[in-house]
C-alpha cells in the first residue's frame, strides 16, 4: 500500500518527467495570469455591487451544503499536495544530491535555496504546479463570502491575487524557498479547511478566532523562511536560484503582512479593548459614577 502511494505521489512518469512549459500547460503564460487576476477582481466586485443594490443586507443568498463541500474538497487537496511534495522532496534529494557537491549544498540548504541553474522540471515542480492550480479553487470562497455575508474587502482581493501571482513566479523562475512555502501553506490549509468543514456542517467551533490565528502562524513561518533564504544567499555569495523572483515575493509577502496586521488590530484588538471597557469600566474610567456604567452597558 505504501509503495503504491509513493509511486502515485513521486514516481509516476507524469510526475518525474514534468516540465513547466508555456505552450503545453494550462495557465502557464503571462497573458493568462494578467487576464485571470483582473477578471477575478472584476467578477467579485460586480457580484458585490449587484447584491448591494438589489438585495437586502439581512437576506443572504442560501448556498446549502456547497461551502462545506468546498471546504472538505480543499482540505483533501491540500493534504494530498502536502504529502506529495514531502515525498517528492525526499526522492529529489536522494536522486540529485550528488550534483550538489560542487556548490556544497546540503539537503537542509536545498529546501531554502535551490542551486544556480535549477530548471522548473521534475517532481517538486509538478506539485508546485498543482498548488498553483489549487489557488484558483480557493477563489470560490470569495464568492461564498459575498453571497452569504455581503462582505468584500481590499485585503481579501489583494491577498488572493498576490498568492496566485507568487505561485506563478515560483514556477516561471524556479524560485528558491517554494518547497518550504508549499509545505507550510498546505499543512495549514488542510487544518483550516477541515475546521471550516467541521463548523460548516453545524458542529461547534473554537472559542477563539481559529482561522485568523492559523494565518498568523503561517505569516510568521514565511517571515522566518525568508530570513533563512536571504542568509544563505549572502553566505553562499549569491548562490540561490531565482533570487529576483524571491525579492518580488518578499515585497508582496511584506505587503500582505502589513495589511493583515492592520486588519487584525482593527477587528480583534480594538474590539477586545472595547469589550473590556464595558465589562470593567472602573479600570479605564477611574471611579466613575454608576450612571456611567449603566450607560456603557446600554450602549453595548
Amino acid at each position: 500500500m505504501s509503495q503504491t502511494i509513493k509511486y502515485l505521489l513521486s514516481e509516476h512518469p507524469n510526475i518525474v518527467n514534468f516540465r513547466w512549459s508555456t505552450t503545453h500547460l494550462w495557465g502557464s503564460t503571462w497573458y493568462f495570469l494578467f487576464t485571470a487576476i483582473p477578471a477575478y477582481i472584476a467578477a467579485a466586485s460586480a457580484l458585490h455591487l449587484i447584491l448591494t443594490l438589489f438585495r437586502r443586507h439581512d437576506r443572504p443568498v442560501p448556498l446549502g451544503p456547497i461551502p462545506a463541500v468546498h471546504s472538505l474538497v480543499m482540505a483533501l487537496i491540500s493534504a494530498v499536495i502536502f504529502t506529495g511534495i514531502l515525498v517528492s522532496s525526499v526522492a529529489e534529494i536522494r536522486d540529485t544530491r550528488w550534483l550538489w557537491r560542487r556548490t556544497k549544498t546540503t539537503p537542509f540548504q536545498w529546501l531554502f535555496c535551490f542551486p544556480p541553474g535549477t530548471r522548473p522540471s521534475g517532481r517538486v515542480f509538478f506539485w508546485s504546479y498543482v498548488f498553483y492550480l489549487s489557488r484558483f479553487l480557493h477563489l470560490l470562497r470569495t464568492f461564498f463570502t459575498i453571497l452569504r455575508h455581503r462582505r468584500l474587502t481590499f485585503f481579501h482581493l489583494f491577498n488572493q491575487s498576490t498568492l496566485i501571482f507568487m505561485s506563478f513566479l515560483w514556477l516561471e523562475y524556479s524560485q528558491s524557498f517554494q518547497v518550504l512555502a508549499i509545505l507550510s501553506t498546505t499543512l495549514l490549509y488542510s487544518v483550516v479547511y477541515a475546521y471550516r468543514f467541521w463548523t460548516g456542517i453545524g458542529l461547534p467551533g473554537a472559542c477563539f478566532p481559529f482561522v485568523v490565528n492559523c494565518q498568523v502562524v503561517l505569516l510568521v513561518c514565511n517571515l522566518v523562511c525568508h530570513v533563512g533564504v536571504l542568509s544563505l544567499h549572502i553566505l553562499k555569495g549569491g548562490g540561490c536560484n531565482g533570487i529576483g523572483a524571491w525579492l518580488c515575493n518578499s515585497v508582496l509577502n511584506g505587503a500582505i503582512l502589513l495589511q493583515f496586521l492592520k486588519f487584525y488590530v482593527k477587528k480583534y484588538l480594538k474590539n477586545s479593548t472595547a469589550v473590556d471597557e464595558v465589562v470593567n469600566p472602573a479600570t479605564h474610567l477611574g471611579s466613575g459614577s454608576e450612571s456611567k456604567r449603566e450607560l456603557l452597558v446600554k450602549e453595548k
